[in-house]
């Protein structure tokens, strides 16, 4: 189960492309043209190796055309448009499409290949090479009708401008999956945690999409209704997945897996793509049983691409959605001690974790009490991959605004707790107490997500999407 995943869960996104150029200069170079049509079927081409689904609306020669075009993406509903520049071409050709489209708007200007051969070109082959003469234009009128401009520029087989075109997609990818989402908040709020506390207004307000307010008695109804072969399908998945250690109790994983089956169906019936829950119960009696019996199930919806977290961490399922949308993962974690020794930063939580980035094949482990919680039963136990990760978390300012808060550090190996936790130890570069002291003043709740990879780029390519703050804690 390690290792970095492919998203699979949720509508993929839908990418807008049109390409255009000066159509003064047909007449003029009648071999352009068609050379530049060549250049953008490349494109499309390219275009259609993402997770995405591509509306190629074709190519513009005029400010009629791209007021056509730009009415063909609007009624596309896209959650990116990328317009590629073949050549020269004025603004009135794409501000329409800018404006009217009602969605980001990406510029591209690929060139044919890295260089132009200067010895035998003429006007006409050097203006295939000039998709770069209208950029400035484009972000100068941009700027004054009020759109935001973002752009790469490259070749056409340029590597690493399409590694920024392919960030930029998966941006709009997880803008679109906030915006069209819905997440579910089961049960009620920990004691005493203001941090974590979210006014439900506010996650449509900032990133759209809805909340479902769901009842542990939700989840109740449905776990009753769970058939013993349903039971035992789920025990034999368990197995598969897991290392289970000596402490697990029979009857306490056949509970465990009884309530991941009733998940499964909670989360079928609501359409949810993530899942925040919490509830404190009393005396043994069944809403505290369904609590404690959730870290199996919330760990394998996880794992799916359907990010479940406790103690009600709403803000924090989302940031968890937004990594494992970034094919990172993205783990439910806090901080738990610092290793000055070492110089590395120990952070996990207990309850569900993200199964696909485990270092190893993670562990069930009994547990005869949750610490700070009411319940017993089985508790995941894993740290996450070696290498690069990313800490994500969304902060909530006074004014009610989200910010994305991210810092980039390694998983390094040495020795771990094994109390049922997911730990991991974290090296950032630095003084482990400096760096948790700029984290702590990041306006960062006390859960985030631990996702694998560096993921900052992409994070900047969302922050601009989305208007989020990216506030970036570093050594």
């Amino acid at each position: 189960m390690s290792g970095l995943r492919t998203p699979a869960v949720g509508r993929r996104p839908r990418i807008g492309l049109v390409a255009g150029g000066l159509g003064a200069y047909w007449p003029q170079f009648p071999e352009l043209l068609p050379q530049l049509e060549r250049s953008a079927a490349r494109v499309s081409e390219r275009m259609r190796g993402f997770d995405a689904e591509v509306v190629d609306v074709g190519f513009i020669s005029d400010a009629a055309e791209g007021a056509a075009a730009a009415e063909k993406l609007r009624a596309a509903d896209c959650d990116l448009i990328l317009g590629f520049l073949t050549t020269y071409m004025t603004a009135t050709m794409l501000v329409p499409i800018a404006q009217r489209s009602g969605a980001p708007v990406l510029l591209i200007n690929l060139q044919p290949t890295e260089a132009m051969d200067h010895a035998s070109f003429d006007t006409g082959a050097w203006l295939a090479y000039c998709g770069v003469c209208p950029l400035p234009e484009m972000a100068n009128t941009f700027e004054r009708v009020g759109v935001p401009f973002r752009s790469v520029s490259g070749h056409l087989e340029d590597e690493r401008a399409w590694q920024r075109i392919g960030r930029w997609i998966r941006s709009a990818g997880v803008r679109s999956v906030l915006r069209n989402g819905r997440h579910g908040l089961m049960g009620h709020l920990y004691p005493g945690m203001y941090d974590v506390s979210t006014d439900l207004t506010m996650v449509p307000g900032n990133l759209g999409g809805h909340v479902e307010v769901l009842e542990f008695d939700d989840l109740r109804v449905r776990v009753e209704q769970v058939k013993d072969g349903e039971v035992e399908a789920k025990l034999a998945e368990t197995r598969e997945v897991f290392e289970l250690a000596d402490s697990v109790v029979p009857e306490d994983l056949t509970w465990a897996a009884r309530v991941s089956v009733g998940l499964d169906r909670l989360v079928a019936d609501f359409d949810l793509d993530s899942l925040a829950y919490y509830h404190r119960g009393l005396d043994g009696e069944v809403h505290e049983k369904l609590g404690a019996g959730m870290i199996l199930g919330s760990s394998l919806l996880t794992a799916r691409g359907i990010p479940a977290c406790g103690e009600y961490e709403l803000r924090t399922s989302l940031a968890m959605l937004i990594a494992d949308r970034l094919g990172a993962g993205g783990s439910f974690t806090e901080l738990q001690a610092l290793n000055f020794r070492d110089g590395v930063v120990e952070m996990g939580h207990d309850g569900p974790g993200h199964l696909a980035i485990s270092e190893r094949k993670p562990l069930l482990r009994g547990l005869g009490v949750y610490h700070g919680k009411r319940g017993w039963g089985v508790s995941v136990e894993f740290d996450v991959k070696r290498g690069p990760v990313t800490l994500l978390g969304l902060g909530q300012t006074r004014d009610g605004k989200y910010k994305l808060i991210a810092s980039e550090g390694r998983v390094v190996g040495g020795p771990l707790l094994e109390i049922g936790n997911t730990t991991s130890r974290v090296d950032f570069g630095c003084d482990p107490g400096e760096w948790t002291d700029a984290w702590s003043a990041s306006g960062v709740a006390h859960h985030w997500a631990l996702a694998t990879g560096h993921l900052v780029p992409d994070l900047r390519a969302l922050a601009d999407l989305t208007g989020l703050e990216l506030v970036e804690v570093s050594a």
